[in-house]
């Protein structure tokens, strides 16, 4: 990573994780792999923009939001996304799925097609399976069709998400049960849009590439980057947007990496974590003093 580099995001495919660059370098993240950056002396963080396109008045933005744009940059993207539901006359087929985060943490939501699996693995989903797959507004219905009649939520905050990933259920059937009654009780449900091709229960496993095999419980989390701070840790797993790094002291810290957008980031040496942290409330069985 040279001087001044700006991160773009990170990114999954069937290879794994790959964090991504300002200019089009990528850098692929492979479990024991050390993860060390600064944040340049002096500088702020700035808005990413919206829609491949620079903010023009390159304002600046919170260090705490994972979003990394101003108002009306963030106004822009979300016009044109799909949760706008300003796409209704979208062509594109869209699959409905069902994912499992944890213990009593299964949520609806809907992705295009041709993406596969990526906006689950960009979720965090331990585990998922299709429900069906058809036009947007009729994949947008059974979304709703769900939420209504079986009160499942199309959102799962990641803080949940974050708190369960080290104490999930050991064997991948364990980890699909909830998964499988819900689809069970999903399918037999009557008003589906009759657009709206079912998929048979087929639950994909997602512990595996994420390296949540025997992770170890976080005992907290980067809040926000500041100018002249740094992080460093080595690579235990990847879940969604999050790193689960091991400082050099052993404690193990998440990093979201939406944190990093927007800002200049330098090379760094050290395995520690300089910046603001924001400590789990249960850490046992982990030494004190880290923060």
């Amino acid at each position: 990573m040279a001087q001044g580099w700006k991160c773009s995001g990170l990114s999954w495919s069937a290879d794994g994780p790959v964090l991504r660059w300002d200019g089009g370098r990528r850098s692929a993240l492979t479990w024991g792999k050390r993860v060390a950056f600064g944040v340049a002396e002096g500088g702020g963080r700035t808005c990413v923009g919206a829609r491949g396109h620079a903010c023009p008045a390159r304002a600046a933005v919170s260090g705490r939001s994972t979003g990394a744009r101003c108002e009306e940059c963030a106004r822009l993207d979300r016009a044109h996304s799909v949760a706008a539901d300003t796409l209704a006359d979208d062509p594109r087929p869209y699959r409905v799925y069902l994912a499992w985060f944890g213990p009593g943490m299964v949520k609806v939501g809907i992705t295009a097609h041709a993406r596969g699996s990526a906006r689950l693995l960009e979720q965090g989903a331990v585990c998922f399976s299709w429900l069906g797959t058809g036009p947007l507004m009729a994949a947008r219905r059974t979304e709703e069709l769900l939420r209504a009649a079986l009160s499942v939520p199309d959102r799962i905050p990641y803080g949940a998400k974050r708190a369960v990933r080290s104490a999930l259920p050991g064997s991948a059937a364990e980890r699909a049960a909830e998964l499988a009654g819900l689809h069970a009780r999903a399918v037999a449900l009557g008003g589906w849009p009759e657009s709206l091709d079912r998929a048979p229960y087929e639950p994909v496993d997602h512990v595996g590439i994420f390296g949540l095999a025997g992770l170890p419980a976080a005992v907290g989390e980067v809040s926000e980057l500041v100018a002249g701070g740094s992080v460093g840790g080595r690579l235990l797993a990847a879940v969604g947007p999050d790193l689960h790094l091991e400082t050099e002291g052993g404690a193990v810290v998440v990093l979201d990496t939406r944190l990093m957008t927007g800002w200049g980031l330098v090379p760094a040496d050290r395995m520690e974590i300089t910046v603001p942290m924001r400590e789990f409330k249960e850490t046992s069985g982990v030494q004190d003093g880290l923060f």
